[in-house]
């Protein structure tokens, strides 16, 4: 059995933000624990004064040094700093996931959040939060840390070495804000690499407040291997999985323009991460009589198809044979009637039965359609793994009604056609600011 020291001795980390190199766990912890805390009575502070009142109109932190404080206005002057970067033109082409991610870190966004933590309490930081993001969605990290950030917290984000181009764009944006940032950024945030390691990961568990993981049950079943400190807690964000639901005839009575937007959020919805992020649509619900749902779905089919040509969306060969070897196999199950290709880039799959909806992952670009009379028979088809259903052609009354009817046992997001991908600080029913603090109760 390994001693903590043996632990802490044995391994080391890649620092990715702000650079620095190849690091032992233990300096890296070192560092981070020497801030949070307030100087002592006759200690210089040492960091520059605050510009908080130029991060859309927050207050200045009342903390001082390397100590940071919910909705600290130093961190909220980086972040929208950093988003303003991630929304330039040339970048947000090359990697328009990053618009959406810089939209999120606009200043009115920002402020809403810290404004909505409510005043009943005193909220302060969590402390040492450590993030375990996956390795197929780049940008689920930079939301993560950054509400966590928002609420002043010193994090250590834990970046796959499998990391693509858009985590390389978003740590050099990073480098690239932190020009102008207070040293209190540098000093409490870190985000870093490192290949599988029992000691790294065992060393970041033991000395963290809170660990964040995303990813599948099996991630999180893994990482749940290492021991917390007994203070400490988990939040996890398993499997999930989306769908998405119209109702037939508001699709057979949109105008074309309508239909034509709502195929384009679709697209969006899907094939950004090959469809394999949790909030993406696996299969789609027509709610309605016989006749409008399958013309409705064959229409709505022929929109897709043609949004993805124009985007020039495609697969590869072995996704191809992927989506043909699980669209086949549910045929061969007796749970589809039908399996239509549009080239390798679209599969649209006919369900025997609104109750064979499959959770898996068929393949990017691969689609189950089913047919509901009527909304409510959502409720016994529901799982609690299914996250986000997209929608199109119902009322609020309606959505309110079915939220209220499933009772917690599935779906916590309700979002339009095009809108799965918008992350939001409540996300699968967590309210991530309110988890990223403490509340201590004043009482005079």
């Amino acid at each position: 059995m390994l001693d903590d020291r043996t632990i802490l001795d044995a391994c080391a980390v890649d620092v990715r933000f702000p650079a620095g190199g190849s690091v032992p766990v233990e300096a890296l912890l070192g560092a981070l624990s020497t801030h949070g805390v307030p100087p002592r009575a006759g200690d210089p502070d040492k960091s520059r004064p605050s510009q908080a009142g130029a991060a859309g109109g927050s207050r200045p932190s009342q903390a001082g040094g390397g100590v940071l404080e919910v909705g600290d206005g130093r961190v909220r002057e980086f972040l929208a700093a950093f988003g303003r970067r991630l929304l330039r033109p040339a970048l947000a082409r090359r990697h328009p996931e990053l618009g959406s991610l810089g939209f999120f870190l606009r200043p009115s966004e920002l402020a809403r959040t810290v404004e909505g933590l409510g005043h009943d309490h005193i909220r302060v930081p969590r402390g040492l939060v450590f993030h375990v993001p996956p390795a197929n969605v780049d940008t689920v990290f930079v939301y993560s840390w950054a509400l966590s950030a928002l609420m002043g917290n010193r994090n250590v984000v834990r970046l796959s070495p499998r990391s693509g181009p858009v985590a390389d764009a978003i740590v050099e944006t990073l480098h690239e804000a932190l020009a102008d940032a207070d040293p209190v950024i540098a000093a409490t945030q870190r985000v870093i690499s490192y290949d599988r390691s029992d000691a790294v990961t065992a060393a970041l568990s033991a000395a963290c407040d809170l660990r964040v993981v995303w990813g599948g049950d099996r991630t999180v079943r893994e990482i749940r291997r290492y021991a917390l400190a007994p203070h400490a807690r988990d939040l996890t964000f398993p499997d999930r999985s989306s769908f998405a639901v119209l109702r037939a005839a508001a699709w057979l009575c949109a105008p074309r323009a309508a239909r034509v937007t709502v195929a384009e959020g679709f697209v969006n919805d899907t094939y950004w991460f090959d469809q394999a992020a949790c909030s993406s649509p696996r299969t789609v619900y027509w709610v309605g009589d016989a006749d409008d749902c399958e013309a409705a779905r064959a229409d709505f089919t022929d929109h897709v198809a043609r949004v993805v040509t124009v985007r020039g969306w495609g697969v590869d060969a072995a996704m191809a044979v992927e989506k043909r070897v699980s669209t086949y196999g549910l045929a061969a199950d007796g749970l589809a009637e039908s399996v239509e290709f549009h080239g390798n880039a679209l599969a649209s799959v006919r369900l025997s039965a609104a109750a064979a909806a499959p959770r898996r992952w068929l393949g990017a670009g691969t689609f189950a359609h089913a047919r509901l009379a009527a909304l409510p028979e959502l409720v016994a088809l529901v799982e609690r793994r299914d996250q986000t259903m997209t929608h199109f052609g119902f009322d609020r009354a309606e959505l309110e009604e079915l939220a209220r009817g499933l009772a917690g046992r599935g779906v916590d997001r309700m979002v339009p056609v095009g809108s799965a991908l918008s992350f939001h600080r409540v996300w699968d029913g967590v309210d991530l600011p309110a988890e990223f603090t403490r509340l201590v109760t004043v009482v005079k």
